[in-house]
């Protein structure tokens, strides 16, 4: 008997969700090596829009995800969605990302957008700018409508940029410049990169893609890098879940 069966027989092992999609997700999750050099993953890069800034107040009103294979974005695999809150929308939320509320008004609530988002990251890595405060908000859903969160290891593009900007820079008083931005559109305008209109989620999730894919690629230099390198040069960094 192997330990993923006593773990199964004891009530240990991965609890299901009402969900097969989830399930399935979670399942091709927990086979992920980290062994594996970087642009062998597939990657799904996605931003969330907020009702405001409040981590335990405020909702979704809307998601964008682009797709990320090679190290190259993969044109026409994208996801898109508005989201209807159950909280008013706030002027000073639709001044950021220009979303009104009857932009939303006939949208579907995230508990009918979650099962859509699950099947386009099913089995891939999440990356994300500050990846853990949407994740946190996906979760927190996804345990609400389905039992359990999606459990899909995360990158986050911030805590890369520091990692890059400390490898070219080693120096403790550039670590803790507090000129240094890193802002998702100041890292764009940085390393001159594609730009994309701000605070609107596709077009944030396509900027932060481009950036995953820049300093993937700077960081590992002139050879091969597996995602476990990348995560010990991170030591301080956490898998989200």
């Amino acid at each position: 008997m192997n330990l993923s069966t006593l773990k199964n027989l004891l009530g240990l092992g991965a609890q299901a969700s009402n969900l097969a999609a989830l399930d399935e997700n979670n399942n091709l999750c927990r086979e992920i090596a980290q062994t594996r050099l970087l642009d062998d993953y597939v990657y799904t890069v996605l931003d969330t829009e907020l009702t405001g800034l409040s981590a335990r107040r405020e909702e979704i009103v809307s998601i964008g995800a682009v797709r990320v294979r090679g190290l190259a974005i993969v044109p026409g695999e994208s996801f898109s969605a508005l989201v209807r809150p159950s909280i008013p929308l706030p002027k000073t939320s639709t001044l950021i990302h220009r979303i009104t509320p009857e932009a939303i008004a006939k949208s579907p609530p995230l508990a009918e957008v979650l099962p859509g988002l699950i099947e386009f990251c099913k089995g891939t890595l999440i990356v994300g700018h500050h990846v853990g405060l949407d994740m946190s908000f996906i979760n927190r859903a996804c345990k609400k409508n389905h039992g359990q969160p999606m459990t899909n290891p995360c990158l986050d593009t911030m805590r890369m940029a520091m990692l890059w900007r400390e490898k070219r820079t080693p120096s403790h008083y550039e670590q803790y410049n507090l000129s240094i931005s890193y802002v998702l559109t100041d890292l764009a305008r940085e390393f001159d990169l594609p730009r994309f209109t701000a605070h609107e989620a596709l077009g944030d999730a396509l900027q932060t893609a481009y950036l995953f894919i820049y300093l993937a690629k700077k960081i590992a230099g002139n050879r091969p890098l597996t995602l476990r390198e990348l995560f010990r040069a991170g030591q301080s960094w956490r898998w989200y879940m």
